[in-house]
């Protein structure tokens, strides 16, 4: 069965993947624009390197074409916040991008957009789910891609020069100059390198590369920014003596950073810091929307500021909402995502880059000044998070033992509240810990906030331990 996450549809290639349900998503999609008289202004599709990303676009947009959509194809594998761009600047009602982002190799997906460029809320995308379970496979209308070409039914566009001359625009390039930055970039496999290069080129940055290549295993890593797969880089920035490390995952939507000492910045921090450039350097101001598992350091900057900090669940469409309700200045989350006011309602991770290499040259500071500084004015806040595989016996044990009966182990502080939007969350006395199942993969998930990275690691653990997850000091 089909069934969308809070990132899209992802499935194991072959398992799930396949091109019938392609095909289906594909005819559901298509009928509910018909239905809204919105498909002959059309779609913007696009892909990541992963394996079988073209393929199955071409399958979907085949599909499309034959049920009555105009397809506006980007030919070249491009970064989803490029297609989400795309959506908003040609006013188009939907998107959508073959990907499955920072999931392992043997994955790939589908994510939806709506107007604007934003994520697709979830009753779009459950009631699409709905209709492709559905669909009779025979019934779907399609035409090849040539044909569909000849046609004028599919239109190969490249928007990337709009979509990197847009972030050009909102950056301090004059400043990013004069400091004439050494940076080690790591596309991590995929598909940022040559818009990131593009940016930072324009602004005079020195640039070294690592792990550029087309691999659609990832080097054999996961395709997500984090300490375990930010090794070679974190070697790279020592070795060159670079000013700041920048990787991006998959597909480009989410940002990890390396400081100048080879140090991992994790995303909380890098979220913090940027919120702090905004308002202290820049004199902006706005509301920061974060999801439940992210750092509370973004309400302690928001309150010195005057503004507030608007929590909501995992998933960055509740971000992008959040963000257009309270006029928000920034919106992310703790694994790398995300956005400032002015730019894409969804997360960029080429955008997030540039913006932190101006914070750089616009402070003239190094990372690890800037982070020093951050938490002197706000105190420190550290954060630990692991994930464990779930079989669907454990899973239903799990939600039985803290949603249902909603049993709490002892934290060894004072409970301020407990939340049950996205997962449990334990509000404490100078912390927090959330267990929370994932939406885009069978794993459970467990983030702590506390002090000292000892106090959030432990709190992991209590809650492991709670839940009968294995758990290993």
């Amino acid at each position: 069965m089909i069934q969308f996450g809070t990132g899209g549809w992802r499935a194991v290639i072959g398992d799930g993947f396949t091109r019938e349900n392609i095909r289906r998503i594909a005819a559901a999609l298509a009928r509910r624009m018909v239905r809204e008289n919105c498909a002959e202004q059309g779609i913007c599709a696009g892909y990541d390197r992963r394996f079988l990303s073209r393929e199955a676009l071409i399958w979907f947009c085949e599909v499309l074409a034959g049920e009555g959509v105009k397809v506006r194809f980007v030919n070249m594998s491009c970064p989803t916040p490029q297609v989400m761009y795309t959506v908003k600047h040609l006013g188009l009602p939907y998107g959508a991008m073959v990907t499955a982002s920072h999931n392992p190799a043997i994955w790939n997906g589908i994510k939806l957009f709506t107007a604007g460029g934003r994520d697709a809320a979830e009753n779009y995308t459950r009631e699409i789910q709905d209709e492709a379970n559905a669909i009779d496979g025979a019934g779907i209308r399609s035409v090849s891609f040539e044909q569909a070409l000849a046609e004028g039914k599919i239109v190969v566009i490249d928007p990337r020069d709009d979509y990197l001359d847009s972030i050009l625009r909102q950056l301090d390039t004059d400043a990013i100059r004069k400091r004439r930055l050494r940076i080690v970039l790591d596309p991590m496999f995929g598909v940022s390198l040559t818009g990131l290069q593009t940016i930072l080129y324009t602004a005079r940055c020195d640039i070294d590369v690592i792990n550029d290549r087309h691999d659609a295993f990832f080097g054999r890593h996961l395709p997500a920014p984090n300490p375990d797969t930010l090794v070679d880089l974190q070697y790279a920035v020592k070795e060159h003596r670079a000013d700041v490390g920048i990787a991006t995952d998959g597909d480009a939507d989410r940002l990890g950073i390396i400081d100048e000492k080879g140090r991992y910045v994790t995303a909380n921090e890098t979220l913090a810091l940027l919120y702090y450039y905004l308002m202290e350097y820049k004199g902006w101001r706005g509301a920061a929307v974060r999801n439940i598992a992210t750092t509370h350091l973004l309400d302690r900057i928001a309150a010195a500021y005057g503004q507030e900090c608007v929590e909501v669940p995992v998933g960055f469409k509740h971000i992008s909402a959040g963000m257009e309700e309270y006029d928000a200045l920034i919106g992310g989350e703790s694994s790398g995502g995300l956005t400032v006011r002015g730019h894409i309602s969804g997360k960029d991770g080429l955008y997030a880059a540039s913006l932190l290499v101006e914070m750089l040259s616009v402070t003239g500071k190094k990372m690890s000044e800037l982070g020093y500084e951050v938490f002197s004015r706000f105190g420190e806040l550290h954060s630990a998070e692991y994930d464990w595989p779930l079989t669907p016996e454990k899973k239903e044990e799990i939600f039985r033992l803290v949603m249902t009966e909603k049993r709490l182990p002892d934290l060894g502080r004072k409970v301020e509240k407990v939340s049950y939007m996205d997962g449990c969350k334990v509000y404490l006395d100078g912390g927090w810990v959330i267990v929370r199942f994932s939406g885009t993969e069978p794993r459970v998930r467990i983030f702590a906030e506390a002090e000292t990275e000892k106090a959030a690691r432990e709190l992991v653990e209590i809650m492991a331990r709670h839940t009968g997850l294995a758990w290993e000091a």
